[in-house]
């Protein structure tokens, strides 16, 4: 295990570079450490055929781990197809919808696509967190081009993993703390303090009530600070 200098409540090191790739509506890199994901948000004047007609739009998410993106050696490119990466997709997507008016959204989608470069631990969470930023840069674009009259974003959204490793919770794991993690879970929040989703596993050794209580605490106060982050972010490009 180790934490490269920082305490058991520290972040690692966080970035999102805005505008990253000039085509999509929105483009970010984030990283988290080591990690880097290259989140792009595209708009289409469309929805998916169930909502046809129904006045309200769609914000939806791909994952995939580029193929050189881990140490255990190359990955398929056709891995967003089933497995891990569509259930990461999926929860990407949610956490997302979460924070938008879809019904002020109109029928427009928006997709996300959420690309793995480097993975050193929390890409999930990553991708989450920079997907936001893409998220709400396309919006912006949206309203700019008089596609939609204000951006339908409700709160922000963000997500961290959190840890027990020895009796001890830890905050934002990279790859070597989680491989050896006695419980790993990712939350995901709302700037309004409300929860989003709680993925909580005992990979190792089952954990108490007051054991994911404190992961929950230790997750929120790293979310905080991934939210001034993205709005940090956000006002740097602004100005």
């Amino acid at each position: 295990m180790t934490r490269s200098g920082r305490s058991a409540r520290e972040l690692r090191p966080v970035t999102i570079q805005r505008n990253f790739t000039t085509n999509p509506d929105g483009s970010v890199l984030i990283s988290f450490g080591e990690t880097r994901v290259l989140c792009t948000a595209l708009i289409e004047t469309k929805v998916p055929r169930w909502l046809m007609g129904k006045g309200q739009g769609w914000v939806t998410a791909e994952y995939a781990m580029l193929p050189g993106s881990a140490s255990e050696g190359r990955i398929s490119r056709d891995a967003v197809k089933g497995g891990r990466s569509l259930e990461i997709s999926r929860l990407i997507g949610r956490s997302l919808r979460s924070v938008v008016d879809l019904a002020a959204l109109g029928e427009i989608q928006v997709t996300v696509d959420c690309d793995v470069i480097q993975a050193d631990g929390g890409t999930r969470t990553a991708a989450i967190t920079g997907g936001y930023v893409a998220l709400h840069d396309a919006l912006t674009k949206a309203v700019s081009r008089g596609a939609i009259p204000a951006v339908p974003l409700t709160a922000q959204c963000a997500a961290v993993s959190v840890g027990i490793h020895g009796g001890e919770a830890l905050l934002d794991l990279c790859y070597a703390e989680d491989s050896t993690a006695d419980v790993d879970l990712n939350l995901v929040m709302r700037s309004d303090d409300t929860i989003i989703e709680v993925q909580g596993t005992a990979e190792r050794v089952p954990f108490q009530r007051a054991g994911l209580d404190e992961m929950i605490d230790l997750g929120r106060e790293g979310i905080l600070a991934l939210f001034a982050v993205q709005r940090d972010a956000l006002r740097i490009a602004k100005s």
